[in-house]
């Protein structure tokens, strides 16, 4: 898969995304908003059982409880985490349905290093035009199709482009 101007390219399809509102950085840092320049390999998959079923085989459910630490100086920085956790972490099971299909990748993780950034997901978007923190994300329909065509391993190659964030959408 690769970003491109225009969406992502996974094989033969385009799907029209969004990135992170600090646009795309080669010096990725905590709290910037940018999506970082890499291959980012995909390492797992989470889905909400209670609204779906497994997507694929090799999903994994999130669980009421389940976190992802952002505190850089936390041991647990880049992982998932289960509550209660007191440092700073985002909440994985959402009222809203931003969350309700991930593809994990591998930015900066498993050896996560202090403010270089925490996860980099592939999700719902808001709605289009609208920028993340930092993930890429998709329209529901395709987010789905992404996650069949990406089992893990799959390489996500994310270049330098000129744009602003919402110019994926």
């Amino acid at each position: 898969m690769r970003l491109t101007p225009r969406g992502v390219q996974a094989g033969a399809r385009l799907y029209p995304c969004v990135i992170g509102r600090g646009g795309i950085s080669a010096t990725k840092r905590e709290g910037d908003g940018a999506t970082p320049v890499g291959r980012h390999r995909i390492v797992g998959c989470l889905y909400r059982p209670d609204r779906m079923p497994p997507p694929v085989p090799w999903a994994r459910p999130i669980r009421p409880g389940d976190l992802w630490c952002d505190a850089a100086d936390h041991p647990r920085y880049n992982h998932l985490v289960r509550a209660p956790f007191a440092a700073s972490h985002e909440t994985l099971r959402r009222a809203d349905p931003l969350y309700d299909l991930v593809l994990l990748t591998d930015w900066n993780w498993p050896r996560a290093q202090a403010g270089r950034g925490s996860a980099i997901f592939l999700h719902r978007w808001r709605r289009p035009g609208f920028p993340t923190e930092g993930c890429i994300a998709f329209r529901p329909d395709h987010l789905h199709d992404v996650v069949r065509a990406a089992p893990p391993g799959t390489t996500l190659i994310v270049p330098l482009l000129a744009g602003r964030a919402t110019a994926l959408a």
